[in-house]
């Protein structure tokens, strides 16, 4: 069995206004899904990505109004990275993202969100298929094109590389570095050396990486992460995919989630991420969360509108 690269990354928002501004409106990712955190279903979880809403472009928030600025440490992914085609890519991203950047060089671009959450762009030659988010202000050939992987803080890189290579199957690539690849798909997963200080969960700070599976080997991967010893929750069914979390040896927190059925499950692909949309489970709560959560624009049509 083979892990089919970052499913998704989730974070943590204080803004979704603000969120939905930045992620939908200035990086030109699609706004998929606005639904509500399953464990806490009095806050947003809204998801973004390219036009179909595919694994392996989708990056979601939970947002908690109000909630202090985190700071990643050891066990914390600390930076998104996403793929790009070419360097005229990033030198239109360099323009677009202005004071956001905070350095370009070998054919990366690292900048960060308005809560401090990291992110590079990187020139990227790959075989798997770009996915890419529809924006007016965008061109398609210039856009984000999916995850590349990313990167965690660790204070002992050494005591995962066992669980990562063995139970995994991630790939050794050179150093702290290793991919996940597929049939279909890869990401890399990396570690830098931990700063001084405990890590602070909060705004900006990302919350769990999720990598994906196909729907028939999920069972599987619950068995094998269990039997290496990992404290593995049962499989949740999160109706959009089924997932199960775990932290890997350096304490990060890792979720595996199904590839599928995905976010036209219950709203037409063409109308993604337009309305509050709640799972069948939930869906009795609506008239008690909705008045609690924040209101929040349509992107598509304030970027039709500019």
């Amino acid at each position: 069995m083979k892990l089919e690269g970052v499913h998704h990354v989730t974070a943590i928002t204080a803004d979704a206004p603000r969120n939905v501004e930045f992620y939908a409106g200035l990086l030109g990712l699609r706004l998929v899904k606005k639904t509500v955190n399953q464990d806490d279903p009095t806050v947003y979880h809204l998801f973004y990505a390219d036009e179909q809403g595919d694994p392996g472009s989708d990056i979601t928030f939970f947002e908690y109004p109000g909630a202090h600025q985190g700071r990643a440490g050891a066990g914390m992914v600390h930076t998104v990275r996403w793929r790009v085609a070419s360097e005229d890519a990033l030198g239109f991203w360099q323009k677009r993202l202005d004071n956001h950047v905070l350095s370009r060089d070998d054919g990366r671009l690292t900048f960060v969100d308005p809560e401090g959450l990291r992110h590079e762009l990187a020139v990227v030659e790959t075989h798997d298929e770009p996915l890419v988010a529809e924006h007016p202000e965008v061109p398609a050939e210039l856009a984000l094109q999916g995850f590349d992987g990313v990167r965690a803080f660790s204070a002992d890189p050494a005591r995962s590389r066992e669980f990562l290579e063995r139970t995994l199957e991630f790939e050794p690539l050179t150093g702290a570095t290793w991919e996940a690849r597929g049939g279909r798909r890869g990401g890399f997963y990396e570690y830098d050396a931990a700063p001084e200080g405990p890590g602070i969960g909060g705004a900006g700070t990302v919350h769990h990486v999720a990598w994906a599976s196909p729907r028939e080997e999920h069972e599987a991967w619950h068995e094998r992460v269990a039997a290496a010893g990992a404290q593995v929750t049962p499989i949740i069914d999160r109706f959009y995919f089924k997932s199960i979390y775990f932290r890997e040896p350096s304490g990060v927190l890792f979720e595996i989630a199904t590839i599928g059925p995905g976010f036209a499950t219950d709203e037409p692909i063409e109308h993604l991420g337009e309305r509050l949309s709640l799972p069948p489970a939930f869906e009795h709560l609506r008239s008690q969360v909705e008045p609690l959560l924040t209101p929040l624009p349509n992107p598509r049509e304030t970027a039709a509108a500019r």
